[in-house]
């Protein structure tokens, strides 16, 4: 007898396993949602569709082992949708999690307003890499990006943020 993940059950219709993969991914989603639009009900909201979107085509899903690229996959366009959607300033707040600890909120600040400089491929993979965390594997999987071309956009967008973050404090 095949073992059954609850990926394959979920695909197959089982509402008890799409919840229970959902319940594992949910803080990830919020923490992905939020590192976009710096704003605890957005990002809620964002998480929100992200799970609807998921539900309504679970049965899309070809390969289960890919249940949470795919599932980030989505969360990531429902974000830069909502964004692109609203318009809407994107706020700083302290409270960033992820592996970047920046040591004020000035630092913060030049942060964003320097990310927001960046094109939004670089942008997103950047937020990806540092404030997610996630391995540069995953970010080319959701992304749809061969593993050099990740690396590449990350140099280069890196090397921006660089320039920028020296020129906001020379001049800041």
């Amino acid at each position: 007898m095949n073992k059954t993940t609850l990926e394959e059950k979920a695909i197959a219709g089982d509402e008890d396993s799409f919840t229970v993969l959902i319940d594992g991914m949910q803080e990830r989603l919020y923490r992905m949602a939020y590192s976009y639009v710096r704003n605890q009900e957005d990002a809620l909201e964002i998480v929100q569709e992200t799970v609807f979107k998921a539900y309504i085509s679970i049965h899309k899903l070809k390969q289960p082992q890919y249940f949470k690229t795919w599932l980030t996959k989505i969360a990531v366009n429902c974000a830069l949708d909502f964004i692109r959607k609203s318009k809407k300033i994107v706020y700083i707040d302290q409270e960033l999690g992820g592996s970047y600890a920046p040591k004020s909120r000035e630092e913060v600040m030049d942060l964003h307003e320097a990310l927001s400089g960046l094109d939004e491929k670089s942008r997103m993979v950047i937020v990806m890499r540092y404030l997610e965390d996630l391995p540069i594997k995953e970010i080319a999987e959701v992304l749809d990006m061969p593993l050099s071309s990740v690396k590449t956009v990350i140099y280069r967008g890196l090397e921006k943020l660089k320039i920028s973050m020296e020129e906001s404090e020379n001049f800041g």
